[in-house]
């Protein structure tokens, strides 16, 4: 496989957007809207021009404004799924995915199980059938790079389930360098080898899914990712222990070692639940009044609080937990990270 780089500088309304990537599996964009995400996409195809920089699809050069190569967008051996599918609505299935490549237009319908919908326009279709659509005709161009703007953003939840674990699979059979953006970290989670937090036109952290969980560079991050996020005040207390003073009085410990103001990460995966906290305890405790209670299959989040918990379903009946009522929320040093505040 070979690797996509790219290197660019682009102007955007409120800032410029500057990175360096190298892509030789899927590498997830994440961020929140205007980051840049799609502005990158559109860059890579050509369909924008950046101030300066360079992309390259191993040895064959699409940018280098140094030395004055700029490939055309159809030269570039792209498939490009936009956000919104961009299919024209006046043809019909099968002729939107021959526009990109005719001979394997019938290979693509069968294989996205839509050849029975061949003869059908884009505004007959549902969203999960649309999104098969632009893939297949995305793949029918026979491309080297995949480029995926916010592919499952228009689909309900129960359609997007179903077609996330389909590209899951797409994905690992194609092998192609592929570059997804997303505002969800759990689509670019379960889709992607790496994953990047954009922000403002950069990359604050770019690293496998597990490690922005485990050690985020910083509070946007860690938020980003589902952390409980809360701001104190730390102090080192001993060689192995910081104590973080949080702004809402309650005093917490972490095995990471800081000092100053600190954002305090725990995961809700990593947050217990109980009506009552045993003084002896080691655990860090947060005592607050349950404000909501989300069902989600077998399991409940909780919110308690500042904090947001997830405990089974059967504990939550267990405790009596209610609205307005009264938990505490537990969680250990070793998972409490700290981090800057970003």
């Amino acid at each position: 496989m070979d690797t996509l780089e790219a290197e660019l500088a682009l102007p955007l309304r409120a800032f410029e957007l500057e990175l360096t990537l190298a892509v030789g599996g899927t590498v997830a964009l994440v961020g929140p809207s205007g980051a840049g995400k799609s502005s990158l996409l559109h860059a890579i195809a050509g369909l924008v021009r950046p101030r300066s920089g360079r992309i390259a699809l191993g040895d064959e050069v699409w940018l280098d404004t140094a030395r004055g190569v700029e490939r055309k967008p159809e030269e570039r051996r792209v498939g490009f799924v936009f956000q919104d599918y961009a299919l024209f609505p006046h043809l019909s299935v099968r002729r939107n995915v021959e526009y990109a490549g005719r001979r394997r237009a019938d290979a693509y319908l069968e294989r996205f199980r839509i050849a029975h919908l061949a003869d059908a326009r884009p505004g007959e279709l549902s969203g999960g059938e649309r999104q098969r659509v632009a893939l297949a005709r995305a793949l029918a161009r026979d491309p080297a790079v995949l480029l995926l703007d916010e592919p499952l953003s228009a689909l309900d939840a129960h359609t997007k389930a179903s077609v996330r674990s389909e590209l899951q699979q797409l994905l690992r059979e194609l092998g192609l360098p592929t570059i997804l953006v997303t505002h969800d970290f759990e689509d670019a989670a379960a889709l992607a080898d790496l994953v990047g937090v954009l922000v403002e036109g950069k990359v604050r952290q770019l690293a496998s899914p597990q490690e922005l969980v485990s050690r985020p560079r910083d509070a946007f991050v860690a938020s980003l990712t589902g952390a409980n996020l809360l701001h104190g005040v730390a102090g080192p207390v001993g060689d192995d222990l910081t104590a973080v003073r949080l702004d809402t009085g309650e005093t917490v410990y972490s095995t990471d070692l800081a000092q100053g103001r600190v954002g305090v990460v725990v995961y809700p995966w990593d947050v217990s639940v109980a009506r009552i906290h045993h003084e002896d305890s080691a655990m860090n405790a947060i005592r607050g009044e349950v404000g909501s209670l989300v069902e989600i299959g077998n399991r409940v989040r909780v919110s308690i609080g500042p904090i947001a918990a997830e405990v089974t379903a059967a504990s939550a009946e267990r405790l009596e937990l209610a609205r307005g009522g009264c938990a505490v929320a537990t969680f250990k040093a070793t998972a409490t990270r700290l981090v800057e505040l970003g």
